[in-house]
């Protein structure tokens, strides 16, 4: 009796929780509504162009900062 207690309490091994977990995380994926293509690619648009209008911003920030520094240190 108290040999079967130990195995009811006993853990899985590593390979069958890892399998497990593999099993839990595909089985997952398959519920997941996937975007169509086309909608990826609009959405990615999107976001270089928000990207790229603050990269613009930010540079011109530094630029004008760093000219307005270049004329206080050279006075």
């Amino acid at each position: 009796m108290a040999n079967a207690t130990k195995t009811k309490n006993k853990k899985p091994s590593w390979f069958r929780r890892v399998g497990a977990k593999f099993k839990e995380t595909f089985s997952e994926l398959k519920r997941v509504s996937w975007p169509k293509f086309t909608t990826v690619l609009k959405t990615t648009g999107v976001v270089l162009v928000v990207v790229t209008a603050f990269l613009a911003i930010v540079t011109g920030i530094d630029w004008g900062l760093g000219e307005i520094l270049d004329k206080i240190t050279k006075a």
